[in-house]
Formats: structure tokens, C-alpha cells, sequence
């Protein structure tokens, strides 16, 4: 009860409010401590936290109470802080203070991600820099990559940084924020730039193209090179993939060229597909935390069956390629899936699914990737054509398909023992 009355009357002189800071190694119990005198005699807190790099500790309390106790408070907390070995520091801070405090916890927040094979100094003022001119103020920074090895050539895995922003933006910021951060992928480092809302919380599916985003290859350019066409098809698929052509008027041409291959060559296409950097560690973390996982692909359902069975996706949707007497007709079964279908398919799901569309997140290369990146949740253009990068509000450029993780928010190594 006398808490609740503390915390009502701001406006009694006889009230101070002190801000803590408490900094050194980190003990069992501190916190504990700490709290506990502040108990005892009825302060009440009004924020709190806590970070710990290399087991330095450094540990804040704000918190309210009245002037006739406040200097036995920090007397005793001073004296346990000596006895267990730390640092502390006191602060008043004014109602002015405070309420402005407060009124900034009101800004929009967003997370920026930084990720790349290294995060040097610099990469982080580029991008501390860019939220500066926006007026952001940072709240929070976390590393959400293990240990990093002192030796370089050691590095094998990514590193990121999480920020934790607050501001207020206009569309023109928005678009200058995410020109700025785009260009630094030029630089060796991606940049993610989304809002924390509860959906970013709680993304539940996550849809992919296939060729040249699952797999390093255009499976009908294999298929292609074994009919003696793969010149003719190659042309025309990446005329396709720079949206200078219709995908599904550019997919007729190129499988009427296949017209007469045994199919038995798929079997080997299949078998010897180069799956990308980060494929089979993505899958695994994506399962441990409980993610649904489509292939949403313009190429063939054969190949994104053999993916679905050797990484265990949930859900393939892709072309069927007609066959009599074991031999490709030159024409295919059902409707095309283009650019419209993936995103139809997008939609598809998250009915089944019971999910708001929000909750989703597509990941493609290709300009007919672009209306399933555009409509779900969250887009990323993944190693993607200078067209599908303009047009898509999230990139990655440096990493391989794990990277895609940390634009989740999953701390990967807490998930994955065998992450570092």
C-alpha cells in the first residue's frame, strides 16, 4: 500500500528518486542483495537492468523513495556493494528527468541487426551514425553470435549485433535509413531494419524460392545442358529472373526446349545439387524453434522433393514436368507457379497455418520473388538480382542462408550447442 502511494505522489517534495549504477565482476547473489535493501525499506523500483560482457558486470536501479530514508539506502547499499567487491555509483534525477524518460519509452521501436563475417569498429559508427542523424536513441546492444576467436583466420562463423533503437520516423527517414543501410552490403555487412512489434515476436512460417536461393544452380539450366539447349535456356531464365520478360511466358520456352530428355537425369541433377552456405544449420535451428518451412518454387517439384526429404520442409509447392514413356514432353502439368502464385501460396498457408500474414517471412532471389517478399511479414532478398535488392526492405548479401536466423532475432548459439 505505501508503495502504491509513493508511486501516485510525484508531485510530494518530500519524494527523490535515484538512479544506481553498480559496475565490476560479477557475482552470485548481487542482485539479490541489492533488491533486497531496497525492500526493506519500501522503495519502489521504477526500471532496472543488467549486462554482462566477459563477466563484467553492469547493473542499474532506479527507484523512488522518500528523502528521510533515502541516505540510509544508499549507505547500506554502499556498504554491501564494498563487501562484495563492486563499484557504485548514485545519481539523483529529477521529475523533469524522469517524465522525459518516460515520454521517450513512447517512441517506436526497432531492432537493427548488423551482421557479417567480422564487425569491426567502424561498420559499427557507420550504422550508429545513420540512427544518429535520425534522431534514435539506442537502448540496448546485444551480440547474438558466440565468442569471437582472436585469430582471424579462426573465423569461420558470423558475427551480429543486435541494437535496440527508439524514435520517431517519416516515410522520407525510412527510406533514407534503408538506402543508407543497403549500401553498406557493399561493404561486407548487412544491415536488417525492422519494426519490434509483436509479430517480429512471433514469426511461425517462413517460405523459400528455391533455385539460386536453396540450391547455388537453376535446375532447368541443368536439365538444359543435358538436352544441348543450355545456351537458348540460360538466356532466356535470366532475362526471367531481371523481370525483362513474363516468368510465365519465359517457363513455356524453356521447358519446350527439354522436349525428348530421358528423365532419368534428374535423378542425378538431384543428387549432385551444391546446396548453399548455411542451408542444413538454418533447417536444423528453424526446427528446434519450431518454425514451418515451405519451398515456393518456380523450377520443379522433383527437386524441391528431394530437398524436402533430405532437410525436411514442411511444404513444396512448384511446376510438374509432363512425361510419357520415361521422356519430357516439352510441357508441364497445372498452372505455373510464377511470382502471383507464390504469393497466393503465401497466403494459402497462413490459412492453414491459423497465422496472421504478419507472422511469415518469405526469402528469395529472383524478380518473381518479389510479390511473396513484398507481402509477407518479413522480406529478405537473399544474394539477390540489383532489381529484387531495390525493391525488398531487408538483405543479405554477405552471409550464407543462417544468416537469416539472426534477422529472426534467434540467439543461435544458445539453440545449437555446436555454434559458437
Amino acid at each position: 500500500m505505501q508503495k502504491a502511494l509513493l508511486f501516485t505522489n510525484m508531485d510530494n517534495k518530500n519524494l527523490e528518486i535515484i538512479q544506481v549504477n553498480i559496475y565490476g565482476a560479477d557475482k552470485p547473489g548481487l542482485t539479490s542483495a541489492l533488491t533486497s535493501i531496497l525492500a526493506k525499506h519500501n522503495a519502489f523500483v521504477l526500471d532496472i537492468g543488467q549486462a554482462n560482457i566477459h563477466e563484467s558486470l553492469t547493473f542499474g536501479i532506479l527507484f523512488l523513495t522518500d528523502q528521510d530514508r533515502s541516505g540510509l539506502i544508499m549507505k547500506e547499499l554502499l556498504f554491501k556493494a564494498s563487501s562484495l567487491g563492486v563499484h557504485i555509483r548514485f545519481k539523483p534525477v529529477s521529475e523533469e528527468e524522469y517524465n522525459y524518460w518516460v515520454g521517450r519509452q513512447g517512441k517506436d521501436r526497432y531492432i537493427v541487426t548488423l551482421l557479417g563475417r567480422s564487425i569491426d569498429a567502424q561498420k559499427i559508427a557507420d550504422v550508429t551514425k545513420v540512427l544518429y542523424d535520425q534522431g534514435f536513441n539506442i537502448d540496448a546492444i546485444k551480440r547474438l553470435t558466440g565468442r569471437v576467436p582472436i585469430l582471424e583466420e579462426e573465423r569461420k562463423m558470423l558475427s551480429c549485433i543486435e541494437l535496440s533503437v527508439r524514435g520517431d520516423l517519416s516515410d522520407e527517414g525510412r527510406a533514407q535509413v534503408q538506402a543508407a543501410f543497403m549500401k553498406m552490403s557493399r561493404a561486407g555487412l548487412d544491415v536488417s531494419f525492422q519494426k519490434d512489434d509483436i509479430y517480429r515476436r512471433s514469426r511461425r512460417l517462413i517460405c523459400f524460392d528455391m533455385d539460386s536461393t536453396l540450391i547455388g544452380t537453376e535446375c532447368i539450366d541443368e536439365l538444359a545442358e543435358r538436352a544441348g539447349v543450355g545456351e537458348q535456356v540460360r538466356a532466356i531464365t535470366e532475362s526471367a529472373m531481371r523481370g525483362e520478360i513474363d516468368f510465365v511466358e519465359s517457363f513455356t520456352r524453356r521447358v519446350a526446349l527439354l522436349k525428348g530428355l530421358d528423365v532419368s537425369c534428374m535423378k542425378e541433377i538431384a543428387e549432385n545439387m551444391p546446396f548453399n552456405e548455411g542451408l542444413e544449420r538454418m533447417m536444423k535451428v528453424l526446427k528446434m524453434v519450431g518454425y514451418k518451412t515451405a519451398i515456393l518454387s518456380g523450377g520443379f517439384t522433383y527437386f524441391g522433393k528431394y530437398l524436402q526429404q533430405k532437410f525436411g520442409f514442411d511444404y513444396v509447392y512448384a511446376n510438374e514436368l509432363e512425361v510419357e514413356d520415361g521422356k519430357l514432353t516439352g510441357r508441364y502439368i497445372g498452372d505455373v507457379v510464377d511470382g502471383r502464385r507464390k504469393a497466393e501460396l503465401l497466403r494459402l498457408l497462413c490459412q492453414v497455418e491459423n497465422i496472421n500474414i504478419a507472422q511469415t517471412v518469405a526469402v528469395g532471389d529472383g524478380a518473381n520473388d518479389l510479390p511473396m517478399i513484398n507481402t509477407a511479414g518479413l522480406g529478405i532478398a537473399y544474394h539477390a538480382k540489383p532489381k529484387v535488392k531495390a525493391n525488398a526492405e531487408q538483405s543479405i548479401s554477405v552471409s550464407g542462408l543462417d544468416g537469416i536466423l539472426y534477422f529472426l532475432g534467434v540467439r543461435v548459439s544458445r539453440v545449437d550447442p555446436e555454434s559458437r
